[in-house]
C-alpha cells in the first residue's frame, strides 16, 4: 500500500476507551471531623457530633469494602447528626461521584465547601465534578481555589489543565499537566494527556516520550500503547508502531482503534495478509459498536487489498 493514505485513512489520534475516566483518581476520602469544634459545645450536642463522627468511619468502612450503598446511607445519618460536618458531605459527595451521579456529587462538595470554606480537597473536586459536566469555566475557577489553598494538589493541576485543554488554551494546558507530573509523580494521566496535545500539535518525539512515560507507570494502559502506536506510525517506524498497537490489543482486545491501526501498520510492512485479518477485526468490533463511519474506513481498506488495489 502506498504511504499516502488520504485523510479518511488517518487515525483517531484523541480516541478514548470509555471506562478510563479522565478525572485523575487521587481524590482521598476524609477520615475524620474537626475535633477543635468540640471543645465550644454543650453536653448534648458533643454527644451528637460524635455520634456523627461514628456514623462517618462507619461509612469509610463500607466504602473501603465497596459498599457504596450502605456508606451512603452511613454518611447521611452523620451529616443529620452534624450538618456542620465537612467531611461527611465530602465523602457522601465521592460516594455520588462513585455511582455517576454527577450533579449530586457536585451539590454534596458544595456543602463541604460551606460547612469548611478552607478545604482544599472539597473545592478540587467540585471543580473535576463540574468538569465532567462540561461546565469549564465554573470548574476552572473551583480548581484555581483548591490551587491557592493547596499549591502542591497534584490533581487539580491536572483537572485545571484538562479544562485548558477543553478550552484549547493547550500550552497553559501543558504547563498545568507539567505542575500535576511534578507533585504527584506516579500519576500516568497528566504524561498522557500532555502526550495527546504533542500529537496535536504534530510533535511526534515529544508524544512519544510522553506516552512512554505514562506507560512506564501504569504499563497496562491501552490508550497510552494505542497513541504511543499512532507517534511511532507518524515518524514512520511502522514495526515499532505495530508493537504497541499489539500490546493495546493484547491489555484491550474490543479496542477497534488498535486493530485498525495495527492493519495500516502490517500494511506498511508488507503484510497485506496480516494487515486484511486486522483490519477485518477493526471491522467487527465498529460494527459491534455502532461505529457506521469508521466500518466504512475499515471495509474500505479491506476491499483496496482484496480487489487488488494500490499495493
Amino acid at each position: 500500500m502506498s504511504s499516502n493514505l488520504g485523510s479518511s485513512w488517518k487515525l483517531r489520534r484523541v480516541k478514548q476507551v470509555g471506562w478510563l475516566v479522565g478525572i485523575l483518581l487521587l481524590t482521598p476520602l476524609v477520615t475524620s471531623a474537626p475535633r477543635f469544634r468540640l471543645s465550644g459545645m454543650s453536653v448534648q450536642a458533643q454527644t451528637s457530633a460524635s455520634a456523627a463522627e461514628a456514623e462517618l468511619n462507619r461509612g469509610l468502612g463500607f466504602i473501603q469494602q465497596g459498599q457504596v450503598d450502605p456508606a451512603i446511607s452511613s454518611f447521611q445519618q452523620a451529616i443529620a447528626l452534624d450538618p456542620a460536618m465537612a467531611a461527611a458531605h465530602y465523602n457522601l459527595g465521592l460516594a455520588m461521584r462513585q455511582k455517576g451521579q454527577l450533579q449530586e456529587s457536585a451539590t454534596f462538595f458544595w456543602q463541604a465547601i460551606q460547612a469548611d470554606p478552607e478545604f482544599s480537597l472539597a473545592y478540587a473536586n467540585l471543580g473535576a465534578a463540574l468538569l465532567e459536566g462540561n461546565n469549564f469555566d465554573q470548574a476552572e475557577d473551583y480548581l484555581r481555589r483548591a490551587i491557592q489553598l493547596d499549591p502542591e494538589m497534584g490533581m487539580a493541576y491536572y483537572n485545571l489543565g484538562l479544562v485548558q485543554k477543553h478550552q484549547g488554551a493547550l500550552r497553559s494546558a501543558l504547563s498545568s499537566f507539567q505542575q500535576a507530573i511534578s507533585f504527584s509523580p506516579n500519576a500516568p494521566e497528566p504524561h498522557y494527556h500532555s502526550g495527546l496535545i504533542y500529537l496535536q500539535q504534530d510533535q511526534s518525539a515529544e508524544a512519544i516520550q510522553a506516552f512512554r512515560r505514562a506507560i512506564a507507570i501504569l504499563e497496562p494502559y491501552p490508550q497510552a500503547h494505542y497513541q504511543l502506536g499512532v507517534a511511532l506510525y507518524d515518524q514512520g517506524d511502522a514495526q515499532a508502531a505495530l508493537e504497541a498497537y499489539q500490546e493495546a490489543i493484547k491489555i484491550f482486545p474490543s479496542y477497534a482503534d488498535a486493530y485498525y491501526g495495527a492493519g495500516l501498520a502490517l500494511a506498511q510492512l508488507g503484510q497485506s495478509d496480516k494487515a486484511v485479518e486486522m483490519f477485518q477485526g477493526a471491522l467487527n468490533l465498529y460494527v459491534a459498536q455502532r461505529n457506521s463511519r469508521w466500518a466504512a474506513n475499515a471495509q474500505a481498506q479491506i476491499s483496496r487489498f482484496q480487489g487488488g488495489g494500490e499495493q
